[in-house]
């Protein structure tokens, strides 16, 4: 397969979404901050000031989501004082009709909401509008997947207790005000292997070290941590929320387990160890050990950049979700589609164009690669779908093609397939 030089599209490394959370230029938050630093940002610092973060979420759109939104578990979490409440004594059936059994009572919830525990809504990327819109563009641009949840907290609780997490957050406070506590890491950037349950004796000790940080976060205030770095949260006379974005970084480790994946194609890695071999047995290994390492640094050493990249491309495209379909919107614009029909990229989708094998009666097919899946299309369609891609969206009629119902045809395909999206203003 072999990638074609134009019409490739490439997130942003920089853009709305993650300008409005940085008091600073983005390049330099890169560089200075980017899985290394912590950093706090007021709310009048940032690009829309006081405000500028309200549209994402708030109180009542909390209540709305645990009450009238048919919300089951994992979606909701519920804590207090560092430990997790059972599921059961806050779930049961929705009734008539909807008798699955684990939604969230809202009655349960005030319960125990006003005895003290903290509200935990997980997968908000998924369940929130504004959130899915925000965390989609926010993934585009920094080319990592991202998730985001929210914590509400009632007056002076603790939801957890100090703990790091195993990918950078940024902490946008929503409503009230929150005490945070911040240290630096017993393990600087950890792996998803690497929890900090594992090191809860090197936690406990550091949290009973002077933080690195003290302050008290108020509504549109941003703290970015990067993996790793101790934290905990207390609210303090009024109900507190604040949103975390999640942001699973793509790693080093995991680009060289992209490359150990390749090194199955050498012979001499693919041999057995000897018969009997003890393998606790340091001295029984060490001559295989040697040889082992002589022939990985000999792979390694001709990997292929392009075999790597579709190994990392198969495994992380799918973990960040373009922006939403409307099926019965696209549906209808598939069926209506003429010359004078207007689609653009379905935001935030992840796409390259690749060469297909030719076979001896047809030219190379172009194949289309998507985040779980490709598309084989016909070889005379690869000009369209480059200025498709350049330019991010097209009329039908104005598609270079040498027969214009050609580019109904792609479009119309482009559409069932959520490729494309109808224009804004463009009705079906």
């Amino acid at each position: 397969m072999t990638l074609l030089a134009a019409g490739q599209r490439r997130p942003r490394t920089s853009g709305p979404a993650l300008a409005r959370l940085l008091p600073l230029p983005v390049e330099e938050f890169a560089e200075r901050h980017w899985g290394r630093e912590a950093l706090l940002a007021r709310a009048a610092a940032l690009p829309g000031g006081p405000g500028g973060l309200s549209d994402l979420l708030d109180l009542d759109a909390v209540d709305a989501l645990v009450s009238t939104s048919g919300l089951r578990t994992p979606f909701l979490r519920v804590a207090k004082d560092g430990k997790v409440v059972e599921p059961g004594r806050w779930t049961g059936s929705g009734g008539a009709g909807a008798e699955v059994g684990d939604q969230v009572r809202d009655d349960a919830l005030l319960g125990l909401f006003a005895d003290g525990s903290t509200l935990v809504l997980q997968g908000l990327h998924r369940t929130h509008p504004p959130l899915v819109r925000f965390a989609t563009d926010l993934a585009a641009e920094l080319g990592h997947p991202v998730q985001v949840n929210a914590y509400v907290t009632p007056p002076q609780s603790r939801g957890f207790d100090p703990h790091y997490d195993v990918h950078d957050v940024f902490v946008i406070q929503v409503a009230g005000r929150k005490r945070w506590q911040v240290r630096r890491p017993v393990l600087e950037a950890p792996l998803r292997s690497q929890p900090w349950t594992d090191r809860k004796t090197a936690v406990a000790a550091r949290a009973a070290e002077p933080p690195e940080l003290e302050e008290v976060l108020e509504p549109g205030d941003v703290l970015y941590l990067p993996r790793g770095w101790l934290h905990s949260a207390e609210a303090l006379g009024e109900t507190s929320a604040h949103v975390t974005v999640g942001i699973h970084s793509i790693t080093r480790y995991a680009l060289a387990e992209a490359l150990l994946a390749g090194a199955a194609g050498a012979e001499e890695l693919r041999r057995s160890l000897p018969l009997g071999v003890d393998v606790a047995d340091p001295e029984q290994l060490r001559e295989d050990l040697a040889s082992t390492l002589e022939a990985l640094a000999a792979e390694l050493r001709g990997a292929d950049a392009q075999a790597v990249a579709d190994r990392m491309r198969r495994r992380f495209w799918p973990q960040s979700r373009p922006g939403p379909l409307s099926p019965v919107r696209q549906a209808a614009a598939a069926a209506a589609v003429g010359p004078g029909t207007r689609v653009r990229l379905r935001p935030a989708l992840r796409v390259r164009l690749a060469e297909g094998t030719p076979t001896d009666d047809q030219a190379a097919p172009v194949l289309l690669l998507l985040p779980e899946r490709q598309l084989s299309l016909p070889a005379q369609t690869r000009t369209a779908l480059e200025r498709l891609l350049a330019d991010g969206g097209a009329v039908v009629g104005e598609l270079p093609v040498d027969d214009p119902g050609d580019a109904e045809v792609l479009v119309r395909r482009l559409l069932r397939e959520g490729v494309v999206v109808p224009d804004e203003g463009q009705q079906p």
